[in-house]
């Protein structure tokens, strides 16, 4: 066997043998945790957002914001932010809201009272710390696909990988 395969087969190897031990670990994980122990929240999956109704600004609005779960039909954090001629924020409100509330994100250029409205959405547990100021903050936010999937687990795509490798190898073999 001449050496290049030969050291190609012990790299994978050893890259097998850390990622299996890695794979055994003792330390938990964020996920772990939330699934040895979902009494900490009030069902799997469960989320904060700050929450007020027409605070006067953004400070006061996280400030005394209640430190309570979302209710389980949502999936979001909601903000709706006015703004007068200036700039200064009149009004905050946020709260916890479904996928259809979120559809209509953005900025309108004045409203009836001559006020400027930005509404945003974020999916994460108390993601609606900061406020929409324009176009470019006003957005809606997600961290997984609308769809609901959630992708390719870390362990398929280090496998395929590890696969990948292999066949690459093996065509120099």
């Amino acid at each position: 066997m001449e050496p290049w395969p030969a050291v190609a087969w012990v790299l994978l190897l050893t890259v097998i043998a850390d990622w299996l031990k890695t794979a055994q670990s003792k330390d938990f994980t964020e996920q772990d945790i939330i699934y040895l122990h979902p009494s900490t929240t009030p069902f799997p999956g469960g989320f904060k957002c700050f929450t007020c109704d027409e605070a006067p600004d953004n400070y006061e609005c996280n400030r005394w914001a209640p430190d309570l779960y979302c209710p389980q039909e949502t999936r979001y954090c909601y903000t709706l932010h006015k703004m007068d001629v200036e700039g200064d924020s009149v009004s905050v409100t946020k709260r916890c809201v479904a996928l259809e509330d979120c559809l209509s994100t953005g900025c309108s250029e004045e409203d009836h009272e001559g006020n400027k409205v930005c509404a945003a959405c974020c999916e994460g547990n108390i993601c609606n710390l900061p406020l929409p100021w324009n176009e470019t903050e006003a957005v809606f936010a997600t961290t997984s696909p609308l769809s609901g999937t959630t992708g390719i687990p870390q362990s398929y795509r280090l496998i395929s990988c590890l696969l990948f490798l292999t066949l690459l190898i093996s065509s120099y073999v």
